[in-house]
């Protein structure tokens, strides 16, 4: 595999920063990213933010239907030159933020991607909030948040739960900084969730979010308090948590998903 500084400097670049770009090149990584992903011959899959190459080469040598978006236009000519031989797949220049999956997929379709690491929360409100949700996302993110996302109570988070509500995490591998080019300041892991389960209804999920946010709205305060964000009374929040079968005095990161979808499920009959 060519190094990714080689590959720059023949063609005068340098990474930008401000887009955060540090290329893997382990390919054992890579490979192991890929299998993560479980992929099928007639699997979709939408990369995000290839880079250069090398990811999404390994991916399109599963034969899958794959759709790759990047963000640097300095990259795109780089991308059609190293990926000339794959005709199935399909280079977008743009912003995944500012897209829409399901101009892409029709059907079921997973992500499989090296996350720009200052957008991975943005990147994933964006994936597990849409409308056309992939079945499996398979990231490398930031070994910090790979914990959050994957913690247990009593160290839940608001991201954690807004990760898990739609799907099971797991961290599949760490990753050294040294994997990369260049090195990033802090190493990585590879996180999976697999949303293959019934997702929440639209109204629940609103809902949902609403009793989650009041939850965190205070950090070290009981839930007693914080759900008064909610706008309802002492007594029935008391009665809330008790159907619930939530000591008030309980703090947010200690619930599970099943207590707030219990807590979400008793606000929306009020």
């Amino acid at each position: 595999m060519v190094h990714p500084k080689d590959i720059l400097q023949q063609h005068g670049l340098e990474p930008k920063k401000s887009l955060g770009q540090n290329f893997l090149f382990d390919e054992n990584v890579l490979r192991r990213i890929v299998d993560a992903a479980e992929l099928e011959p007639d699997d979709a899959v939408l990369e995000i933010g290839p880079g250069l190459g090398a990811l999404t080469k390994l991916l399109a040598e599963t034969a899958v239907t794959l759709t790759t978006i990047e963000l640097d236009n300095r990259f795109i000519p780089i991308l059609r030159l190293e990926l000339a031989a794959y005709p199935h797949v399909r280079l977008v220049h743009g912003d995944i933020l500012e897209q829409d999956p399901a101009d892409w997929f029709s059907g079921p379709y997973k992500v499989v991607a090296n996350v720009p690491y200052y957008i991975t929360g943005a990147i994933l409100r964006h994936l597990l909030e849409g409308a056309h949700k992939p079945t499996m996302m398979v990231l490398t993110v930031q070994k910090e948040v790979a914990e959050r996302v994957t913690a247990v109570p009593p160290h839940m988070s608001l991201l954690a739960i807004s990760t898990q509500v739609y799907g099971r995490t797991e961290k599949v591998a760490d990753i050294k900084a040294g994997s990369f080019w260049p090195a990033p300041d802090v190493d990585s892991a590879v996180i999976r969730i697999d949303l293959r389960q019934a997702q929440p209804d639209p109204a629940f999920e609103k809902l949902f979010f609403r009793v989650v946010k009041a939850g965190f709205s205070q950090k070290r305060k009981q839930l007693q308090k914080n759900l008064r964000q909610l706008g309802l009374d002492r007594a029935v929040i008391a009665q809330m948590l008790e159907d619930a079968g939530v000591d008030g005095r309980a703090r947010a990161e200690t619930l599970t998903i099943e207590q707030w979808r219990a807590l979400t499920g008793i606000y929306q009959q009020m």
